[in-house]
């Protein structure tokens, strides 16, 4: 008798428990009304792209580059790229200039990185086809000229030492770019990584080899920022950490800090300098400060049950990180629709706190990619090649601050402008800066975007100090390459409702 009661309570407890997160996921993945819009933002209507954006990285004059599949949305970057113009909306098909790729390069998989030296977009790596058998490494390299719209492989300098297929790509403070991670072949990974220098080509360092770091399961697009004493932050899904070193033949070590462990293609932002927020197995998300002479961890609200597998995490210009997408498999199913997260979320750095956003207008799994763009909305979009669908489409994300706080859902009648600006600032000098006379409460700076597969490569932000005399403010850009890397930046100003601006993009260095 006992023996039964005991089955009987199990049971009982179990049915109990799949109802609640049954309910709990159907209360997360429901909708908002436009009442809630000055809280949680909205999303626009889906509209056709001319492919998947797999990758998409955000060019000097403000376009969105994009590749990754063919038309139809099948894999495969060796025929075209696609160039946007953001200004003339996503309805528009003139807004989308698609171009032949002649290099001879699948692109798809590959890393990409504007060089700040001559503000090409360097593209590392890639697929190769063996045998008409797909997903092989490329060590290829090559160049997109954005005022010329073409692409064209690297001449006069080697390729990388190691073919790879889905390498991560960061800027370091002196304007190399270091490459990590990536697959050699079908059973072997890239454990060594490499440095580019524009104009002398690629080193590798042989004093940085480590299995731990880029070997299985870390050799997907490794987690990597830089420190602001100048060295190169991993954090693996293991929960394992590691600091590189680039100096020489460079130098790694393991550090004392270990996270909780996570899944492939959970994603992580750095969304204050030195502060990176990350998602961890089970729901959990933390707080890694990589400011101090060792790095610290900090659990903060959990994000969800789990369901958040391929989603992305986006940091706003007022410091709050927008995650979309995900679900509870690395790859979905369609028979499996309810295991996708439609569901979007804000996090909040002051309170540590999410709210609940609205829903996508498409699944965005694997593949899929969400991306801050100047006029201060997120590019959501793609997803497949393969998944449950092929998402040859995007959608716009409207976060709260452009939205009327008095409930009613329509947008703010007015934005603060920046009427002028300089091209270029270096670190630590104060630059000039007119506005139409708003009354300005925050100046925020942001790394302009290059994501693919829940990566933002370089992506941090800032406030800057700022001095106002009317519409003139005299800004303070960051102060140290190794805080804040050379490349482009998005400037915005905030009004004292805050309301951001559109944003200038500047280059810092």
């Amino acid at each position: 008798m006992a023996k039964l009661f005991s089955i009987r309570s199990v049971l009982i407890g179990t049915v109990v428990a799949v109802g609640a997160a049954a309910g709990w996921w159907l209360y997360q993945n429901r909708d908002v009304s436009p009442s809630e819009y000055h809280e949680t933002g909205s999303m626009g209507p889906v509209q056709q792209w001319p492919l998947i954006p797999i990758h998409a990285i955000i060019l000097p004059d403000g376009r969105v580059m994009s590749y990754g599949t063919h038309a139809d949305g099948k894999q495969g970057g060796e025929f075209h790229y696609d160039i946007w113009t953001p200004s003339m909306g996503l309805a528009d098909k003139a807004s989308h200039l698609t171009l032949p790729n002649k290099t001879g390069t699948d692109i798809f998989c590959s890393g990409q990185v504007i060089v700040p030296s001559d503000d090409s977009v360097l593209l590392v790596g890639g697929d190769r086809t063996v045998n008409g058998v797909r997903n092989y490494s490329s060590a290829d390299i090559n160049f997109f000229d954005y005022k010329k719209n073409e692409m064209t492989p690297a001449t006069g300098q080697r390729t990388m030492q190691y073919p790879r297929w889905y390498p991560t790509v960061v800027t370091m403070p002196n304007g190399d770019i270091l490459v990590s991670g990536g697959r050699l072949d079908m059973e072997h990974y890239v454990s060594d990584i490499e440095l580019y220098s524009p104009g002398k080509g690629w080193k590798t360092l042989n004093g940085a080899k480590s299995a731990a770091a880029f070997g299985e399961p870390n050799w997907i697009y490794p987690m990597s920022w830089v420190t602001p004493a100048g060295k190169v932050f991993i954090l693996s899904i293991t929960g394992e950490t590691f600091m590189v070193d680039t100096a020489g033949e460079g130098h790694i070590e393991t550090t004392s800090l270990r996270v909780p462990s996570g899944i492939f293609y959970l994603p992580a932002v750095m969304y204050s300098p030195g502060k990176i927020l990350t998602l961890r197995a089970w729901g959990r998300a933390g707080i890694v400060d990589i400011n101090g002479a060792q790095p610290t961890y900090t659990p903060t609200s959990r994000h969800g049950l789990g369901g958040r597998i391929n989603a992305f995490a986006t940091v706003l210009p007022d410091g709050k990180v927008f995650l979309s997408g995900g679900g509870v498999r690395v790859i979905n199913r369609l028979n499996k629709d309810f295991l996708v997260n439609y569901a979007t979320a804000l996090w909040d750095p002051k309170t540590g706190q999410w709210t609940h956003g609205p829903r996508t207008g498409r699944m965005r799994l694997y593949h899929s990619i969400s991306l801050l763009l100047p006029d201060a909305t997120v590019l959501v979009a793609g997803g497949g090649a393969p998944g449950p669908q092929t998402n040859t489409n995007a959608e716009i994300y409207y976060p709260p601050y452009l939205y009327k706080q008095d409930g009613s859902g329509t947008l703010v009648d007015k934005r603060p402008q920046i009427l002028e600006a300089p091209t270029f600032m270096s670190w630590g000098k104060d630059i000039q800066v007119k506005t139409d006379g708003a009354d300005v409460s925050r100046v925020t700076l942001v790394h302009a975007g290059s994501v693919t597969h829940t990566m933002n490569f370089d992506q941090r932000m800032f406030d800057l100090s700022f001095k106002s005399d009317g519409a003139s403010l005299n800004v303070t850009p960051p102060g140290s390459a190794n805080v804040a890397p050379p490349g482009y930046y998005m400037l915005f100003v905030f009004d004292k409702a805050g309301v951001p601006s559109t944003a200038k993009l500047i280059k810092l260095g």
